[in-house]
């Protein structure tokens, strides 16, 4: 019978490997606590669970029924409700027993809101302090820092994972429940403008079919990766040179018909569809993070998110390092020829006939769809990437097969 524990162990740990994979779920959690019922609505109403639910190291600041009533008397939208719950998501770990544990007594807790990078300065940020005698306050930076809520209970705890805590009552702040306009109301490129991308963004204003196709998926979901002014100007006379249709193509790519977070587009890694896509016309890319880096890859090139302007659901647009270029309309750099032969390479003539002949058949035709030349060499990096990649998928499984195979062996 001893010999079995060893082999009940491993077996265990076996199971682990793919239990520990499992996240959290907010709706769930709450279900089990009616008083908190309408909190539980709005996070689903807003898709902040969603967004919860992705993310890991992570306090929710839960509100009753009735400290919700408080909130929602004040009629604000749905948007300016999803700003006014994110401040009450912290993005660290404060069970209860760490609330009376915090060092100097204070701490300053970056939230969601502040995530989004709509919150200006340290709006998004909530102060918690511990007073004498075992209560813990809570006040949002944007107030003051007002400790003006208070803790009241831990609702459920699953260290060091979530935390959801009973606050008395809303954390007030200007910024937070300011109006905040629909996604139709919204000047995307006005934003984009004022934030490093107004090259791409004036490009876009000059192309009306363009334009009008980013417009109307507005409501719907939109995601946006605009290039930043000095890498899309170093690439506007290869725009310059697509037909008209081809230009309406290129600037859709820069697209996504469906809201994707950050911690979305960490999470959903593969192809990805764009406004340009359409039938037999792929204009995908591949969206892949390493740790908090995320990089979109095509194969011609592959840029790197550098930063968040908007990410208010329905709508999230983020700055890249590169110009993004589709292999419907653009080529990827040659593949470098082999070395010659010696006996070769002494006929050096030859080659330099047969190179001059090569350039005059490959001159470049202006005002053509056909795909251009890219003069990056991210192919070879993307190669090597997803050669990475299956290496490390391989080694999982072959780390799986070992541990069952021991189980056989200890039988």
């Amino acid at each position: 019978m001893q010999q079995k524990h060893p082999l009940l162990l491993l077996i265990f740990s076996v199971f682990l490997i793919f239990q520990t994979s499992n996240g959290h779920n907010i709706t769930r959690l709450l279900a089990k606590h009616p008083s908190l019922s309408t909190f539980n609505h709005y996070l689903t109403l807003t898709h902040l669970a969603q967004e919860i639910n992705r993310r890991t190291t992570i306090t929710v600041l839960a509100l009753d029924n009735a400290a919700m009533s408080s909130l929602l008397n004040k009629n604000p939208s749905i948007y300016t409700m999803k700003n006014i719950l994110s401040l009450h998501v912290l993005l660290d770990y404060f069970g209860a027993k760490k609330l009376h544990q915090i060092t100097n007594g204070t701490a300053l807790a970056a939230t969601m809101f502040q995530a989004t990078g709509v919150a200006p300065g340290v709006s998004g940020f909530v102060n918690i302090t511990d007073f004498k005698g075992g209560k813990v306050g809570f006040g949002a930076e944007a107030n003051g820092g007002d400790l003006d809520s208070f803790f009241v209970k831990s609702v459920e705890e699953l260290p060091y994972n979530i935390s959801v805590i009973q606050i008395s009552k809303a954390l007030p702040s200007a910024i937070a429940e300011a109006p905040t306009p629909g996604p139709s109301e919204l000047n995307i490129t006005g934003i984009m403008s004022a934030h490093g991308c107004k090259v791409f963004a004036d490009t876009l204003l000059a192309n009306p079919e363009a334009m009008g196709t980013y417009e109307d998926n507005l409501n719907g979901g939109l995601t946006v990766f605009c290039p930043l002014d000095d890498a899309f100007k170093a690439f506007l006379p290869k725009y310059k040179n697509l037909t008209a249709s081809g230009k309406e193509s290129f600037l859709e790519f820069f697209g996504v018909p469906v809201y994707q977070s950050l911690s979305m587009l960490k999470s959903n890694n593969g192809l990805m569809n764009t406004l340009a896509t359409d039938g037999a016309s792929k204009f995908d890319f591949t969206v892949q993070n390493d740790g908090e880096q995320v990089t979109l890859k095509t194969k011609i090139n592959t840029v790197k998110i550098t930063g968040t302007l908007l990410d208010e659901q329905p709508v999230a647009i983020y700055t890249i390092d590169k110009v993004l270029m589709p292999r419907e309309l653009f080529k990827a750099a040659p593949t470098p020829a082999p070395a010659p032969a010696p006996e070769e390479a002494a006929d050096a003539p030859k080659a330099s006939k047969s190179k001059s002949k090569s350039k005059s058949k490959s001159a470049p035709t202006p005002e053509s769809d056909a795909p251009a030349d890219s003069p990056d060499d991210d192919p070879a990096d993307q190669t090597a990437d997803d050669n990475a990649a299956l290496s490390f998928k391989g080694g999982r499984f072959v780390a799986v097969g070992l541990s069952f195979l021991l189980v056989f062996l200890l039988l």
